[in-house]
């Protein structure tokens, strides 16, 4: 039987749901739906993506548009997401949040009633769809709300499934747990086995923090724009199953979107901004200009490789508890990003092996 899942944060989120369905139901078949909403580093156009943003795309339903490894985002727009529908075993449908939480409704109930589904499974990578909005570590809130308040209004039979909490760098996983309940399984290394190889080039870091909690790994890891390293615990390999209504319960922002019924994703912006007091859109066009301004780095795997022990003696002096750093930290903390960063993250796999804490590197040799 096919199963209906969707990445709530869209983006790297596409990676920790294909473990969550593998670890769930095997290798049934799977349709994952998810954001093009990537990072900058990716994607140098704020916001997400919609379906004319991209070529090569196939119906997958009336409103959704399925992703193929043919699929390619127009310039200047970028998407890891037809790599990902080539190197995972899934099906991958685009969701467009432009028409607001009614359009997003309209998508989900069509993909439910398509694959008959008994139950659609959101998933959220870190915890931010469990915030209550005022939280002042909280960064991009609204891609997840708006899923669990399109899920109500869609009166589809859904479910959250949070794994990781605290894996995104947002809430911290000591605000989370008192209020998530008892309903969880835990990943495992072999859990991870059908997604470790897209960690070679995708930048994801909450995934790859999922990963590495299911491979066994514990200790503090430094992940790139944050000031506080993350902590992996015996719970952050634990995917916890919540019911909508508990999470519209707790997120303010998520049963504003539910009980507004907003038209487009312009009003759900204002929404957002009157909620949390803030606009993480606004945030990702003042941090376009600022990267547009700034212009690309110009640094090197070869300069990479000469100065990383110093930089990981300055990481140490900084973090002195963290074990393990991402390998996207290294590469940004380093100058790099693209093509040179996954460069050195191969060199530094071949040339540091008793480092690599797979996905990870590890701080001290």
């Amino acid at each position: 039987m096919t199963q209906l899942l969707i990445a709530a944060g869209g983006g790297g989120d596409v990676i920790g749901t294909t473990l969550v369905h593998g670890a769930l139901s095997g290798d049934e078949p799977a349709v994952v739906l998810s954001y093009s909403w990537e990072r900058l580093v990716v994607d140098p156009i704020p916001g997400p993506r919609s379906g004319r943003d991209f070529s090569g795309l196939r119906p997958m339903t009336r409103h959704i548009s399925e992703i193929t490894e043919h699929s390619a985002a127009i310039a200047p727009a970028g998407s890891t997401l037809p790599r990902l529908a080539r190197d995972l075993p899934i099906t991958l449908g685009l969701l467009d949040p432009y028409d607001g939480v009614q359009g997003l409704a309209r998508q989900i109930a069509e993909a439910a009633e398509r694959y008959a589904v008994d139950e659609v499974k959101v998933v959220d990578i870190g915890g931010d769809v469990f915030a209550r909005g005022d939280e002042p570590t909280l960064l991009s809130p609204l891609p997840d709300a708006l899923v669990m308040a399109a899920c109500a209004t869609a009166g589809v039979n859904a479910h959250l499934y949070l794994a990781g909490p605290g894996l995104d760098c947002e809430i911290p996983e000591r605000d989370l747990l008192p209020d998530m309940g008892t309903d969880y399984f835990t990943l495992t290394d072999e859990h991870t086995r059908v997604v470790d190889h897209v960690f070679d080039w995708h930048p994801s870091e909450a995934s790859a923090l999922l990963a590495a909690a299911a491979r066994g790994l514990r200790g503090s890891c430094v992940v790139r724009d944050t000031a506080r390293p993350v902590e992996l615990s015996d719970a952050s390999a634990r995917v916890y199953r919540i019911s909508t209504d508990r999470v519209l319960q707790r997120n303010r922002l998520a049963h504003e979107l539910h009980r507004s019924g907003n038209a487009d994703l312009a009003a759900a912006e204002r929404i957002s901004l009157g909620v949390c007091g803030f606009s993480e859109l606004q945030r990702e066009r003042d941090r376009a200009l600022l990267l547009h301004e700034a212009g690309s780095p110009d640094g090197s795997p070869e300069q990479a490789l000469r100065a990383i022990d110093s930089w990981l003696e300055r990481l140490q002096d900084q973090h002195r508890q963290a074990r393990y750093v991402t390998f996207r930290a290294v590469a940004e903390g380093l100058g790099l990003t693209g093509a040179a960063a996954r460069t050195l993250r191969t060199r530094l796999i071949a040339e540091r092996p008793h480092q690599y804490a797979a996905p990870l590197l590890a701080v001290a040799a």
